[in-house]
This record gives structure tokens, C-alpha cells and sequence, in this order.
């Protein structure tokens, strides 16, 4: 980074020309870095499991003959729009937290917080409001939703503190990041399912291996300042391991589609997102922190290739 990142009110590692800088006044620019609306393929992976879980539930209540497609319509556009206003709380708790690593790593230096450009006053103000949109939304769903949503904070609250104590702060990032695949699920049935844990062991997986692409960006800054990553943990030679998450996450999906019933399609673009997952492995240069950023945000259509093949799957049973 360099000081007209903090000159210009824009922070290093996110797009000039996102919609944020041609449409908010300046003045609201530090609030939208908090909360990461700068940077959308955040709330895009928290969004995808509760997607997936919806659709994996939506299959299942077809099956049953009780699959209401104004639910489950519902049900995405509440999981979008918890996803942002979560992602967006939970990041600007992160902030406040790492204030002080993010002062000392080039990437996040130019952050609203270590920047100056906000206090961290204002940044608890604005996480509470945050909070408060989130907590509207999981009002919404059924009771047992509800429950399983205020569970997920603790996770939430410990994951910035993982760094300092675990090589697997991705691990705890997956806990907490991978909630929903269990929330669209009890959004449909009011409960669990096999199926339901499966999927949820999945994303974790899928969520470990993407994030330890996104940490070897900070591989050296985080070494010189004692944070821990499982990109420090893999070191040079990070294949054998994501061969091996990205393999789990495979397979733990299969499992999952095949315990809820779900339908030939979906099953295709699990095959597609396999494929995705292994390219990213075969041409990852984790000395290069723009292809990493790249590949971590390749995950995204990763996610969409899956939740279109399971939206297909489940067309056939509404006919």
C-alpha cells in the first residue's frame, strides 16, 4: 500500500471503482469498508450455504410433496439480505478487534480503523446497527431458526481471536461462515437432518481451503507479527492439503445430496464445482498475492455453480 490508498479514502485491497465510491458521499465511505460492502464476495460466501442448505431442504420438502416455492423464494431473499447485514457486522467486529495487527500488515493498513477514519466508537455504533438489521431478519424464520442463529454468535465472537492462539483460525472461520447450511435446512423442517450436518461439514471444508488461498496474501506480514494462519501452517507447499479439503468438500456434499434425495442436476454441477476446486489447486502461485485474492473470489461462482445445479434439480419436481 501506499499513502494515496488513504488520501483517496479507499483501501488497498478493494476494487476504485466499486459502486460504493460513484454512489455514497465520501463521508459514509469508511462505514461501507467496515462493513465490506466495497468488497461483496464476502457476504456472497456466507450467503451461499444458506442457499444451498434452502435448496437441499426445498428438495427434500418436494419430495414430500409440501415444497412452496413463495417460501422458498422467501427464504433466499431473507438469507441475502442476513448475509450482508451479518458479513457487515461481523467484519467490523473483526476491525475492532485486529485494530492493531491490521495497523501493522500493508494490506489492511488503509482500513477505516488503523487509517483513522473512523473511531472505533463509531465502528461498536455501527456494528450494533448492523446487528440489529440481522436480528430483524432472523426474526422471520421459525423458532428453532431463530435459536440456531443466536447460537451462531459465539462462534462469531471467537473467530477473531483464533489467530492468536491456533494454526486453524480458517477452521473456526468455517464454523462460523458455514452456519447457514444448517439455517436453510430448519428454516424448511423447524429441525435438523443427517443431511443437513453433512452439508455444514462440507462448507467448512470448502471454507478452510478458500481462506487459506486469501491468507498467503499476508504469509510474511503475519509471520513477522506473530499471527497464525493455516497458510503459515501449510508453508510452500499448500497442494496436498487443499487436494485434501477440496476433496472433503466434495465428497461431503455427495453425501449430502444423496441423504436428502436431491436430484440428477444437482449432482452435475457438483461435478462442475469439482472441477473449479481443482483448477484453482493446479494453477495457484501462492507467491503471488494477486492471483491468490483472484482465486479466493473465484469461490463465489464456485458457490453459484452448485446452488444452480440443486435450483434445477428441484424444477422437475414442481412439474
Amino acid at each position: 500500500m501506499n499513502s494515496s490508498s488513504v488520501d483517496s479514502g479507499r483501501v488497498h485491497d478493494a476494487p476504485s471503482k466499486n459502486w460504493v465510491y460513484r454512489v455514497l458521499p465520501r463521508a459514509l465511505w469508511p462505514y461501507a469498508q467496515l462493513a465490506r460492502w466495497d468488497r461483496p464476495i464476502g457476504w456472497q460466501l456466507l450467503m451461499w450455504p444458506c442457499l444451498w442448505s434452502a435448496a437441499l431442504a426445498g428438495g427434500a420438502a418436494a419430495a414430500l410433496g409440501s415444497f412452496s416455492p413463495a417460501r422458498f423464494l422467501f427464504h433466499v431473499i431473507l438469507f441475502v439480505a442476513g448475509a450482508i447485514a451479518m458479513r457487515g457486522a461481523g467484519c467490523t467486529y473483526n476491525d475492532i478487534v485486529d485494530h492493531e495487527i491490521d495497523m501493522e500488515v500493508a494490506r489492511t493498513r488503509s482500513r477505516p480503523l488503523p487509517s483513522g477514519r473512523v473511531t472505533r466508537a463509531q465502528a461498536k455504533v455501527f456494528m450494533v446497527l448492523q446487528a440489529l438489521v440481522g436480528l430483524v431478519v432472523l426474526l422471520q424464520f421459525n423458532a428453532f431458526t431463530v435459536f440456531l442463529g443466536i447460537a451462531s454468535l459465539g462462534l462469531v465472537a471467537i473467530y477473531p481471536f483464533a489467530k492468536r492462539f491456533t494454526d486453524w483460525p480458517q477452521f473456526f472461520l468455517g464454523l462460523a461462515f458455514s452456519w447457514g447450511a444448517i439455517m436453510g435446512w430448519s428454516a424448511e423442517f423447524g429441525s435438523l437432518s443427517f443431511a443437513a450436518v453433512l452439508l455444514y461439514a462440507a462448507a467448512i471444508a470448502w471454507t478452510i481451503g478458500y481462506d487459506t488461498i486469501y491468507a498467503y496474501q499476508d504469509r510474511e506480514d503475519d509471520a513477522l507479527i506473530g499471527v497464525r494462519s493455516t497458510a503459515r501452517r501449510f508453508g510452500d507447499n499448500p497442494r496436498p492439503w487443499l487436494i485434501g479439503l477440496y476433496g472433503l468438500t466434495i465428497l461431503l456434499m455427495f453425501l449430502a445430496f444423496l441423504a436428502a434425495g436431491t436430484g440428477f442436476f444437482a449432482h452435475v454441477g457438483l461435478v462442475v464445482a469439482a472441477v473449479m476446486l481443482a483448477y484453482q489447486i493446479l494453477v495457484l502461485n501462492i507467491h503471488d498475492p494477486e492471483q491468490c485474492l483472484a482465486l479466493f473470489k473465484f469461490n463465489g461462482v464456485v458457490g453459484l455453480i452448485v446452488f444452480a445445479g440443486m435450483v434445477l434439480a428441484l424444477l422437475p419436481r414442481l412439474i
